[in-house]
């Protein structure tokens, strides 16, 4: 199989998920396939030289959290107005209402989202966030603190992440 059409087999089977991903970060659907499509045309240009083809999928997660956040540090004062998607999709929460859930995780502010998406739905550890968003592990440490308060503000404490923390 030539590379075109591997890489042309792992957008029509991860394409889905990537978009899920995306809106996950951005908390918006037109903002999210921008971010995916963007991620793509980076990977395609990487694809012949992608030293972990076993898994390209964490390069495109990656690649979108990197252009996630230099957009976010672009825009840091632009307010981008939220729209409800054309088609909705929800990952289901423990508990029940996990749509409150996601209407105060978009309500926080990018640097927040990212940090707890990457943290919790990424399961990625302090030194892999802070390596990803180009941050220090302290301010990995606070944004999630930061987040964490806001959401016990307004979630119930069982639909937290690390709600027992």
């Amino acid at each position: 199989m030539d590379e075109e059409s591997k890489f042309a087999e792992f957008v029509a089977r991860r394409g889905d998920a990537l978009m899920r991903y995306g809106y996950v970060l951005t908390g918006n659907p037109h903002d999210a396939a921008d971010l995916v499509q963007e991620a793509l045309l980076k990977m395609r240009a990487a694809w012949p030289g992608l030293r972990s083809k076993d898994n390209p999928e964490s390069y495109a997660r990656t690649t979108m959290a990197r252009l996630h956040i230099a957009a976010w540090r672009l825009r840091r004062r632009e307010q981008v107005m939220r729209q409800p998607p054309d088609r909705e999709h929800h990952d289901t929460l423990p508990g029940g209402d996990e749509q409150a859930m996601w209407q105060a995780l978009a309500g926080l502010p990018r640097k927040q989202r990212a940090v707890l998406v990457l943290r919790y739905y990424e399961q990625l550890s302090d030194a892999e966030i802070a390596e990803t968003l180009g941050v220090s592990r302290v301010t990995v440490r606070s944004q999630a603190h930061r987040a964490l308060t806001k959401l016990r503000a307004t979630v119930p404490a069982h639909l937290i992440p690390g709600g027992a923390r």
